[in-house]
């Protein structure tokens, strides 16, 4: 059974971790988001999946090649061209690339799904699958309901009673949503749908290809299931993700690593004193990261592989990319750190090494200063005057 991942969006509401790292590649506890899609994918029969690529595409291409360590097959859609001697992406859209595939040659030839490359999912794919056939569906989009205040993040579709698509209503306010069903940018067609995307331009599913189906009275509906979602469309996005998995609310995702204590987890060869820190979980801690002596961390809290946290720093409820070093008396709370960016749960970013603050957070790879910045010798003052 065939498959397609959307994967070659720029990402630009969850930068800056996508200037470095491809959406699909963003870890979730050191384990890209998309290769939970290809277990999913794979749990379910669909074992030959093209993927779509563009931005950082050779990122991708590198870390699934041909996808038989992850039990599938694997293609690539490359949207873009060489412009003095660099890749430069140039995204189709999601159905753009999705026609693209199919002019190259016919590779749709039966029901096939298509995922966007940037979410959690646990859904029974089969059961969706089944009840888009009996439909006779042309086009089937995959809903979850969501709380009435949620809404106005969404797309919401609108259906009749037998569920077939009415209208769409693009992240509605509370008191205009007429309904409370999300588009979850899950999808099942039949290979004709592609008839109605044009060839060699930019075409979105949502908002154009979805409205002419509407447009045209095709049999297009919509199946709402009950089923664990988790979107990384935003950097609050993310920091939420990482939460849910460390205090286990996600299913199908365990914390790696050896819990070395109820709720610690660590990965290999971490330098701590145990009795020396103060250290609540949940927290997953990455492999050849030292935590000095006086260093408090309250979960959850995710601090990746390498880093480097000083005596006295504190990490509350924080997310911490690998190579981070976190200086004496630094105090994250609510914070993402990712080199040398430093963003707060509202998706608000600080440039630390424009701000001058690199003495506080910096690359555990970069020498240190050899004496004291001045900046930190007078907060040392400031504080010891109080």
């Amino acid at each position: 059974m065939k498959a397609m991942i959307l994967a070659a969006g720029k990402g630009t509401r969850v930068r800056p971790i996508t200037h470095t790292i491809p959406k699909p590649l963003i870890p979730i506890l050191q384990k890209p988001v998309m290769e939970f899609l290809l277990e999913l994918l794979r749990q379910h029969g669909f074992d030959q999946v093209v993927v779509n690529v563009s931005h950082l595409a050779n990122e991708i291409e590198s870390y699934f090649r041909d996808g038989q360590r992850f039990g599938v097959q694997i293609a690539y859609s490359f949207e873009g061209r060489i412009v003095d001697g660099q890749l430069v992406g140039e995204a189709l859209g999601s159905a753009g690339g999705m026609r693209r595939i199919q002019d190259f040659y016919p590779f749709f030839d039966d029901t096939f799904v298509v995922l966007c490359g940037d979410a959690l999912i646990d859904l029974d794919l089969s059961a969706a699958v089944k009840w888009h056939k009996e439909k006779g569906s042309i086009a089937t989009i995959v809903t979850k309901t969501v709380p009435q205040e949620q809404v106005p993040s969404y797309g919401v579709v609108v259906t009749d009673e037998t569920g077939r698509i009415k209208a769409f209503q693009e992240k509605p306010s509370v008191e205009e949503a007429l309904s409370t069903n999300i588009n979850t940018g899950i999808y099942i067609f039949e290979p004709e749908v592609l008839d109605y995307i044009p060839s060699g331009q930019e075409y979105d599913i949502g908002g154009e290809l979805f409205p002419k189906l509407v447009e045209m009275g095709a049999p297009f509906y919509a199946v709402p299931m009950e089923f664990q979602w988790v979107d990384i469309g935003k950097v609050p996005d993310y920091w939420q993700a990482i939460r849910s998995v460390l205090l286990g609310e996600v299913k199908n995702v365990s914390v790696p690593g050896h819990e070395v204590a109820p709720g610690i987890y660590t990965g290999l060869n971490v330098a701590v004193n145990w009795d020396k820190v103060d250290i609540t979980g949940p927290v997953y801690i990455g492999g050849m990261t030292h935590i000095e002596d006086g260093a408090k961390i309250i979960g959850p809290t995710m601090i990746g592989p390498n880093c480097w946290v000083c005596s006295g720093a504190t990490v509350d409820n924080s997310v911490i990319f690998e190579y981070s070093r976190l200086g004496a008396g630094v105090r994250l709370v609510d914070k993402l750190v990712f080199g040398r960016y430093c963003v707060d749960k509202t998706g608000a970013t600080i440039d630390v090494q424009a701000a001058a603050l690199d003495w506080l957070i910096t690359d555990t790879r970069r020498s240190l200063p050899s004496q004291e910045p001045l900046e930190r010798q007078a907060i040392a003052e400031l504080l010891a005057s109080e």
